[in-house]
């Protein structure tokens, strides 16, 4: 059944616009990176990055989300001027040819700077806005920002995650964050709050995060969640390529979407478009 959210069914700001009345959107993964986990150095190129940008707005993206670093559990960090060479000319190449918000995947003040200079529109910050300047650049820009949870950095994140509680401290802590977003002067609609599967939990504390997603619907902050490809999927299903894993990863699709999550990130943007296609419509049968 889904949660209540409390959500406005159009989100607009300057430069961007999100329609959530059918229900779940999806964001497009495009990493612009030589060694991310599932597309490592597929879309290193700008070239093919941009292409692939286009497919997947074509192939029914709401927003496209530009990561210039990996994040994948035990990477090292990238210089901002890196990344920024990296992001900044998908960026502008994109903005300029699809109607489709661009986001950001940073925690990163120079390179959020320079992303929005360029065309993005939106912040999806892993450390939840952790830099307060980041915090004072979406309020001055007036852009929607994602506040996700981790437990220590992506290089330690999964030696050995530890919770009492996974569910109420991981919400505990978006909570605070949101309350701290909206003290920089970013309002509660633009503020979207992901509780980072993967990044620094168990495959038990990512099962136990997803079984309670509506706890975190029900906040009536927007809800976004990524699953896509993960390794936990890989180990329940024993499939070791995380290509293999669209199958799992659609199970968890449907699932968040069916519990009112927003917005749900995803590599495979047309197989899932499909699955939050169904979900939505069982959610709103009136509309279709």
């Amino acid at each position: 059944m889904k949660a209540k959210s409390g959500k406005k069914d159009i989100l607009e700001w300057p430069g961007g616009r999100l329609d959530f009345s059918a229900g779940c959107l999806l964001m497009g993964i495009l990493n612009v990176t030589p060694d991310s986990f599932s597309d490592g150095g597929q879309f290193f190129d700008s070239e093919k990055a941009i292409a692939h940008g286009l497919q997947m707005a074509a192939d029914g993206a709401a927003i496209i989300d530009v990561g210039a670093e990996s994040t994948r559990p035990g990477s090292e960090s990238v210089p901002a001027d890196e990344q920024i060479k990296r992001a900044v000319p998908v960026i502008k190449s994109l903005s300029k040819k699809i109607n489709v918000p661009i986001s950001i995947d940073t925690y990163n003040y120079d390179v959020a700077r320079a992303s929005l200079e360029a065309g993005a529109v939106m912040i999806n910050d892993i450390t939840a806005l952790s830099d307060e300047r980041m915090g004072r650049l979406a309020a001055e820009r007036q852009v929607p920002v994602v506040l996700m949870h981790t437990q220590g950095t992506p290089k330690t994140m999964q030696a050995n995650p530890v919770y009492k509680d996974v569910v109420g401290e991981v919400l505990q802590f978006l909570l605070e964050r949101a309350k701290r977003a909206e003290q920089f002067g970013i309002s509660k609609e633009r503020i979207f709050i992901d509780p980072g599967i993967g990044f620094g939990k168990t495959i038990e504390h990512n099962l136990l995060l997803l079984k309670n997603i509506d706890k975190f619907v029900g906040t009536g902050f927007g809800v976004i969640v990524g699953t896509s490809r993960k390794a936990f999927i890989g180990k329940i299903t024993g499939k070791e390529n995380p290509k293999d894993r669209i199958f799992g990863t659609a199970a968890t699709v449907a699932l968040c979407a069916a519990a009112g999550v927003s917005i749900v990130r995803v590599h495979d943007v047309a197989e899932m478009k499909d699955v939050v296609n169904v979900i939505n419509a069982i959610n709103h049968p009136g509309r279709f």
